[in-house]
């Protein structure tokens, strides 16, 4: 039988920060891990070299999340700049309830 599903659809925004998130929470969880066993953070020379050909791969990678970051966190303050909302409304606009 063909049951109509009604699957909510993710917005490509909603799973890009998933994404976001996801990735500085590895990173700071690896990052503490190898503090935590070694007692000095990550050299970044050797994990470039050890990388071998795919570094320059995940400096791309990692510049893309960065750029994404950037660029929506810009377009939230520029939109916020251009759009300006009251936060509070003005004690004349309040009428009281019956």
């Amino acid at each position: 039988m063909d049951k109509v599903g009604t699957k909510k659809e993710w917005a490509l925004s909603t799973i890009c920060w998933y994404a976001v998130f996801v990735w500085f929470g590895a990173s700071l969880f690896s990052q503490s891990l190898y503090m935590a066993f070694n007692g000095t953070p990550y050299d970044a020379n050797l994990l470039l070299e050890s990388a071998g050909p795919f570094a320059w791969i995940m400096i791309g990678i990692e510049i893309v999340v960065w750029g994404f970051l950037a660029l929506v966190i810009g377009g939230k303050v520029a939109n916020r700049i251009q759009v300006p909302t009251q936060e509070i409304a003005s004690s004349e606009q309040i009428t009281p309830q019956a």
